[in-house]
């Protein structure tokens, strides 16, 4: 029990630290908007509609660091959406998946001042867990997520 914990707790900075080999997919999903982040929070809320996914909550990371005393220049929204029928799929096949959910689509401003839109890719982040047979249902919840974030873009 103790080697698979340490290879969970391993696993992503091993993912993050290896560069993808020609023709592998990045561990991130992410677009860029000429859209603001005032925006953005309007229009991705209705985008997560039309895929069947509902926002749980929206974090402004900026205001919840202000309000524990963190000066934090930078503009983030951290948008937690869920589709629940997915959710349950992914939970009976392993409880562990929690850690997990809800999934989450940010919404921030680069360094080079453009708005981005970015995503954990749910196959990568599913591989963590090790459960056989959530492939098609992580490949359902990405097609979604990229879904969203294109719509919500344009």
């Amino acid at each position: 029990m103790i080697r698979r914990i340490l290879f969970v707790a391993a696993a992503p900075l091993m993912i993050a630290a290896a560069a993808p080999a020609q023709g592998e997919r990045k561990m991130l999903y992410s677009v860029d908007s000429e859209k603001s982040l005032a925006q953005l929070r309007e229009d991705l809320p209705k985008a997560c509609q039309k895929h069947k996914f509902g926002v749980l909550n929206v974090i402004d990371l900026k205001e919840k660091m202000r309000e524990k005393g963190v000066d934090y220049a930078g503009d983030c929204l951290i948008f937690e959406v869920c589709n629940p029928q997915k959710a349950k799929q992914a939970l009976e096949a392993n409880p562990e998946i929690s850690t997990a959910l809800p999934c989450r689509i940010s919404v921030f401003k680069t360094k080079e001042g453009k708005t981005r839109i970015s995503t954990i890719r749910p196959a990568h982040l599913l591989e963590l867990y090790g459960t056989a047979g959530l492939r098609e249902l992580a490949a359902e919840v990405e097609e979604a997520l990229t879904g969203i974030m294109n719509d919500a873009a344009r």
